[in-house]
């Protein structure tokens, strides 16, 4: 197809690990969606080191379409880092970031833009309702979107994923935040701006399985609740002087009936290993929280890249054309 004329004013930012299955369909709707929208746009696919047939799709696509760009990291770096990386090479006024695996439908989309029109900088796509997911999962999601709103010094819009729209200005802001431990729906709402949202249905995996299993949801709650709260040190102090209050009660409890010589006080190993197991337990959750963030701050002075890309497709034949039209203006 043809290049896009023009600069670049849409950018969808879609991460992509292993989704073969899903692709013929993606890339159709992507296609009608692009040739819909009222201005140039542009795909950006992030392969987070897929190992299947999806980086060799992907970069044929970019060869012969335009409008598709390819970005390949050497291995897997995460959903929030690919999101990154695609952001990163973003060059629209308006990002877009979506999943490949069409529970987020693209023609959402399109109620995201008309909300940026009317002048908000950052829309929300927020879930109604999630389809084709479990009992556990809904109500583990449910659970950690309110403790989160509970605990975070920021409003993070509860039943909202990485599924939006931000604005030049926004990216701009948000590649000012280099952290290596990665919440980028808690990262954009810290940065504030004119916010709205528009409602969808999340549909069930058009095909494929899920790549967020259980142990990655718990990793990306724990960097949610790590980044954006001091509450777990907090309860750690809290915790910490609950049980010596206890431990101190119970300590003098000891000590008045060895000095009333109460025959009910039984000398032994139980009282003591009950109470050395209790505050020892709890001395290894409170150090444990500490060591967390200690161990965010240890990731930070490293000042590793966040992401390492391998291979990139599409974006000369647009840095040509773009440096074609900056050339035609000056003259």
């Amino acid at each position: 197809m043809a290049a896009n004329s023009g600069p670049i004013r849409y950018s969808l930012v879609i991460p992509v690990f292993n989704e073969e299955a899903v692709l013929p369909i993606l890339l159709r709707r992507l296609d009608f969606l692009l040739s819909r929208l009222d201005g140039p746009a542009e795909a950006i696919f992030v392969d987070d080191g897929s190992s299947d047939s999806s980086s060799i799709v992907l970069q044929a696509l970019a060869a012969r379409d335009a409008r598709f760009r390819y970005i390949g990291l050497s291995r897997n770096f995460g959903h929030q880092v690919a999101i990154t990386a695609g952001m990163d090479a973003a060059q629209g006024d308006a990002i877009i970031v979506m999943d490949a695996d069409l529970q987020d439908p693209p023609e959402v989309i399109e109620q995201l833009i008309a909300k940026w029109h009317e002048g908000n900088d950052v829309v929300h796509a927020r879930r109604l309702s999630r389809e084709g997911e479990s009992r556990f999962k809904r109500a583990t999601a449910h659970l950690f979107y309110r403790l989160l709103g509970k605990m975070s010094s920021v409003g993070i819009p509860a039943d909202v994923g990485d599924f939006r729209l931000i604005d030049r200005k926004v990216l701009d802001a948000l590649r000012q935040m280099p952290e290596q431990d990665r919440f980028v729906r808690g990262m954009i709402a810290w940065l504030g701006f004119r916010q709205a949202e528009v409602t969808f249905h999340r549909l069930e995996r058009a095909a494929g399985e899920t790549k967020y299993p259980l142990f990655k949801m718990i990793r990306l709650a724990v960097n949610a609740a790590l980044g954006f709260s001091d509450l777990p040190l907090r309860l750690a102090i809290w915790c910490g002087l609950t049980v010596s209050a206890f431990a101190l009660l119970y300590g003098g409890w000891v000590v008045v009936m060895w000095l009333s010589n109460d025959a009910h006080l039984v000398t032994g190993w139980s009282s003591t290993i009950v109470l050395l197991s209790l505050l020892c337990g709890m001395n290894m959750l409170m150090t444990g929280i500490v060591g967390l963030y200690v161990g965010r701050i240890h990731a930070e002075v490293k000042r590793r890249p966040l992401y390492v890309v391998q291979k990139r497709a599409g974006f000369d034949r647009n840095e040509a054309a773009t440096a074609t039209a900056k050339h035609a203006i000056n003259e």
